[in-house]
């Protein structure tokens, strides 16, 4: 890492590392006060699996991110959580269109798609859905494009506290409704007796406590079916916990420091 210089007292350089390629920010989009999707434009060609994370900066500043576009995609899209006193989720929240971050030239991560399986099991809450929507976005274009493959089913279930962090809610549910063989849409909010969750007609509970309900309803067998669990680390322990002891093929992905 470059060495970063500082703007005045106290401020540090935000300016992207020269030594990365850069992404800018070419679209925002924000549905509530903590949560924002960006869609970057890399400088160089990035390659990266469905379900891999991208290392993004501000100066010496850099965190891992998951990312939600699929390869196919022109822009990096990014799902943003605001962490008031994190080092770098302010920052981002205040970039502007036309400005630049720093990107690692390389996607990492193993929270891939398992080829094996062909029953994909998600569970997610609010950011962690990206990696999902990653996969099944690039498996639906690869499937409308006559790509040859084995057929894969997706179980999405989206869990948040409050209808709003729903940021993927309307694609998942359009998604659904297209290719029901496919996608299988289950949000869940953990908070329904809140004011703001009063319209919420859908499932309630925590989404690691409903988890294994839902494994029997869609009727999955262990020996052909993926666990993959993205979100909050209690979320994560607790399906750890359960799943693996039980025979089921599981994988996590934990988030990095905001």
């Amino acid at each position: 890492m470059g060495e970063v210089t500082s703007t005045g007292a106290g401020t540090p350089d935000l300016t992207p590392n020269p030594a990365f390629p850069t992404a800018k920010l070419v679209e925002r989009r924000q549905e509530c006060d903590d949560l924002i999707v960006i869609k970057l434009e890399p400088s160089e060609a990035f390659d990266f699996k469905p379900g891999q994370y991208c290392t993004l900066g501000l100066g010496k500043i850099e965190r891992a991110y998951s990312i939600v576009s699929a390869p196919y995609e022109n822009f990096l899209e990014i799902f943003v959580e605001l962490v008031p006193d994190g080092e770098l989720t302010p920052k981002m929240f205040d970039l502007k269109i036309g400005e630049n971050m720093s990107v690692r030239p390389r996607a990492k991560g193993i929270f891939v798609q398992d080829k094996k399986a062909h029953h994909h099991f998600m569970v997610s809450t609010v950011t962690g859905v990206a990696p999902s929507i990653s996969m099944v976005r690039q498996y639906l274009n690869e499937l409308e494009n006559g790509v040859d493959q084995e057929k894969q089913v997706f179980y999405i279930m989206y869990g948040a506290s409050y209808v709003d962090e729903m940021t993927y809610d309307v694609e998942l549910n359009a998604l659904a409704e297209k290719y029901p063989d496919v996608v299988k849409f289950v949000p869940t909010i953990s908070r329904p007796s809140e004011a703001k969750n009063a319209e919420w007609k859908g499932v309630t509970g925590r989404v690691n406590n409903i988890a294994e309900e839902y494994l029997a309803k869609f009727n999955l067998h262990k020996d052909d079916t993926k666990v993959y669990a993205c979100g909050h680390p209690g979320m994560i322990e607790d399906m750890k916990e359960k799943l693996p002891g039980q025979g089921w093929n599981f994988i996590e992905e934990r988030f990095w420091a905001p």
